[in-house]
């Protein structure tokens, strides 16, 4: 794992994403977890914001969005950076920006195996697990209105 979790993330409207998050996206979703590849670009990137992650390098090792709607989602970490904090860092860059809009909440499908995470951020479980993409889910919520 690297020693430092790179520059804070920065957000871009997906004419200026597309091309930096998608492989990654496709590394992270398709090779490695199996979703199928036309599952991973749907009509909700267009309207969304995204976080960019990204070595002084500019390789891009993370990425999540935020939809108009307060929906997060496709919240991904190039493996090799796991576990020093970029997600986090993505996550609450999404957050800020959900406060900076005046959203009152957000809500994520959160995998399962990733559910800490988002705990750590404030988000809460609610329901069961369900499946999506083949891979167990919870729906979790954060409260953004103080």
């Amino acid at each position: 794992m690297p020693d430092t979790c790179g520059p804070l993330p920065y957000l871009l409207p997906w004419a200026a994403a597309e091309e930096r998050v998608m492989p990654l996206r496709i590394a992270v979703f398709v090779d490695e977890q199996g979703v199928p590849a036309d599952m991973e670009r749907d009509e909700f990137d267009a309207v969304s914001l995204h976080a960019v992650s990204e070595t002084a390098e500019g390789q891009v090792i993370g990425t999540g969005r935020l939809l108009p709607d307060g929906h997060v989602g496709r919240l991904a970490v190039a493996q090799e950076w796991r576990g020093c904090g970029v997600g986090g860092r993505i996550l609450e860059a999404l957050v800020d920006e959900a406060v900076r809009q005046g959203m009152e909440e957000l809500v994520l499908h959160a995998q399962v195996h990733a559910e800490a995470i988002y705990l750590r951020h404030g988000f809460v479980p609610e329901g069961p697990v369900f499946e999506e993409a083949g891979i167990d889910h919870r729906l979790m919520r954060r409260n953004l209105v103080r």
